[in-house]
């Protein structure tokens, strides 16, 4: 979802964005405070406030700042044919955005009342059902619009629920892309 942590190093707004992320993810949104945030940076409150006022500043920052990749997915979906092959590419580009947010779908999956409260919330809903609109047909009967439905929401869960199970990441994704273009295709040709 945009720049790696390494690219990110050298901004500071960033820094704290990658920092805070991280500390969302682990310990939850409300456990984890702006002066913890500052502490891991090693840089005063001062100097945190000056880029961020308060949490919701700095959480809804870091998916602003993350979700340009998003919205191109969903406007290069939106220009393409609704053909099988399509679909199949939408699931891979997912994918492969998913595997480059790891810590901001963490967040999300980890901090939901959070997501629900903050306005950022509404927006990923938002963004989310776009991607059910491309990847499913309206008309197509109800268990077939399931399987593609389904198929996002194997490749966003299945992320987070192969992180505990032993093996090479790349394997695990691959594996999950597997499933999910197994779902979008067995709903195709039904």
């Amino acid at each position: 979802m945009g720049s790696t942590p390494q690219a990110r190093r050298g901004n500071t707004r960033a820094r704290i964005q990658d920092v805070a992320l991280s500390l969302f993810a682990e310990q939850g949104y409300e456990k984890t405070s702006l002066r913890e945030i500052a502490e891991h940076l090693q840089v005063t409150k001062a100097a945190l406030y000056y880029h961020f006022k308060t949490k919701e500043d700095l959480v809804i920052s870091i998916f602003d700042d993350r979700r340009k990749p998003f919205d191109e997915l969903i406007e290069w979906g939106g220009k393409q044919p609704r053909t099988l092959e399509t679909k199949q590419e939408l699931l891979r580009r997912y994918s492969a955005l998913l595997a480059d947010a790891g810590p901001l779908f963490r967040f999300i999956q980890e901090n939901q009342a959070t997501m629900r409260e903050l306005s950022i919330g509404e927006s990923f809903k938002v963004r989310l059902f776009s991607l059910f609109d491309l990847i499913k047909e309206p008309d197509a009967p109800l268990g077939d619009q399931v399987r593609c439905i389904s198929a996002l929401f194997t490749i966003h869960a299945g992320t987070f629920a192969l992180k505990d199970i032993e093996g090479d990441l790349e394997d695990k994704q691959k594996a999950v892309l597997e499933v999910a273009l197994e779902l979008v295709t067995s709903a195709h040709h039904a």
